[in-house]
């Protein structure tokens, strides 16, 4: 072991040509999936003015896709598990391409509701097959810079979102942004020719079929009992997110956690306690910086009073900020350790979020400055997020268990613009999000920085080949 270490390679230029490949393919396609899922976040005021909406209603559309994550986590994932990462990463373009398309149909509320319903299964699968198919393509040695590498493309798209926004809105309308978003299906006829299947999944599952998610969730005796359980939790989560629950609300939710609960069982096993502390830990994440993500062009516009021009400006420096935070964290992750790197730009974000939510029209230099330090460090940070999550499963339950608790705690996504929009009626947009983005990365920091599910599974004694539960030391050192 100790005379193999010398010879994993140490920068991307090292790495095979088939490697590289598989990095770059996996990339263009986060690329597009940030460009297709932001789109509904630049256009949230137009869509809101000719559907009569409020703030608060427009901003459940942005929930939408995030209620439906889950779905794309479980059975994409357990698809990646069972058939390879390859397949479900080019299932995962086609569903949100096609989804982001069909956006730009919508006829109504309900229909634009559903629409981003898709893109967000879409999207689910996307993050957990191309991070699993990039990590497991890498030596172990550069997993980190893997996932933040991989990562930079979101926010890249997230600018070419934003710059697509600036020309074709003002004269062609918002839903010809939403038409564009059928580009991304060429590149799925690429990744079926030209890309291998992950080595370390070819390795250690291949075509062992009994060890995988998807032999827990469609043997015989639980196929349909999954399937009405799914179509429960759908609808209440729908109920939900479109503020249609009623007084049936806390019900809704207790039997959310309660089925999200059951398919963690059945997906991980015993180390159900460990995937469902992760569920909780990417919830606050998502609560602390949704609400800036989802609701930023909003406050841009209403409350600091831009135009499409300069919303575009300001979206391009939080984004180049993203991107550049995310390959900062890979590098940081591999030197420091996931865990040290990570907790490390969440604090030192906190310097920047009150200056920006501060700043005045008027000093819009400043502003673009200020928002590209606090995306650079805590919105990039999260790069080492698939790394630090899929360390807590074994290869063959790896691309579910990233997948759905990575997605299930994305319903943090969901809830952010809901909150950020209601708190924001009381004390304002601005202060809003100030509240929460600080609030939720302190939480996030001590939960990460305490490493609280793997202590939490060494403290319940969970049986895992999973490297952040297996050995202490090494655990300690990789994480």
């Amino acid at each position: 072991m100790a005379a193999s270490l010398p010879q994993q390679p140490t920068s991307f230029w090292r790495l095979s040509r088939g490697q590289r490949k598989a990095f770059l393919a996996a990339w263009l396609g986060y690329l597009l999936d940030g460009f297709d899922f932001i789109l509904i976040t630049l256009v949230l005021t137009e869509i809101a003015e000719e559907f009569d909406l409020g703030l608060t209603q427009a901003a459940t559309l942005i929930s939408a896709a995030f209620a439906s994550r889950w779905l794309g986590g479980l059975i994409l994932g357990a698809i990646g598990d069972r058939y390879g990462r390859k397949p479900a990463m080019i299932l995962s373009i086609l569903a949100f391409s096609v989804g982001s398309a069909l956006c730009g149909f919508a006829w109504g509320y309900w229909s634009l509701f559903i629409f981003r319903a898709i893109v967000g299964i879409g999207m689910a699968g996307e993050y957990g097959s191309s991070a699993t198919y990039v990590m497991e393509s890498w030596p172990t040695s550069m997993r980190n810079r893997a996932t933040g590498f991989l990562l930079s493309a979101y926010p890249i798209g997230t600018v070419v979102a934003a710059l697509a926004y600036e020309v074709i809105v003002p004269s062609l309308g918002w839903r010809w942004l939403f038409y564009v978003g059928l580009v991304p299906i060429a590149l799925t006829l690429y990744l079926r020719r030209a890309l291998p299947e992950a080595e370390e999944w070819v390795r250690d599952v291949g075509a062992r079929k009994e060890v995988t998610t998807s032999s827990a969730l469609f043997s015989a005796k639980r196929r349909w009992p999954n399937v009405a359980l799914s179509v429960v939790l759908a609808g209440g989560l729908g109920l939900i997110f479109s503020d249609n629950a009623g007084g049936f609300g806390i019900a809704l939710v207790i039997i959310a956690i309660i089925a999200f609960c059951l398919f963690a069982v059945q997906l991980s096993g015993k180390l159900w306690p460990v995937m469902f502390a992760i569920m909780v830990t990417v919830f606050c994440a998502f609560l602390y910086s949704w609400p800036i993500q989802s609701l930023l062009p909003t406050y841009l516009k209403t409350e600091l009073g831009f135009d499409e021009g300069s919303v575009s400006t300001a979206l391009t420096w939080a984004g180049l900020g993203y991107a550049a935070g995310c390959c900062l964290a890979g590098i940081l992750g591999d030197r420091l350790g996931t865990r040290r790197a990570y907790v490390l730009g969440l604090v030192v974000s906190l310097a920047f979020v009150f200056p920006v939510f501060a700043l005045s029209s008027d000093n819009i230099l400043l502003l673009w400055i200020l928002l590209f330090a606090m995306q650079l460090t805590s919105q990039g940070i999260s790069g080492l997020l698939p790394k630090y999550i899929g360390d807590h499963f074994p290869t063959r339950l790896r691309a579910a268990g990233l997948g759905f608790s990575y997605n299930v705690g994305a319903l943090g996504g969901a809830v952010a613009p809901l909150l950020g929009a209601a708190v924001g009626e009381q004390i304002g947009l601005g202060n809003a999000l100030t509240l929460l983005a600080s609030t939720l990365t302190i939480t996030v920091a001590l939960i990460i920085g305490l490493n609280l599910p793997a202590r939490l599974g060494r403290a319940l004694r969970v049986p895992s080949d999973a490297p952040a539960l297996n050995h202490e030391p090494a655990a300690n050192k990789q994480s």
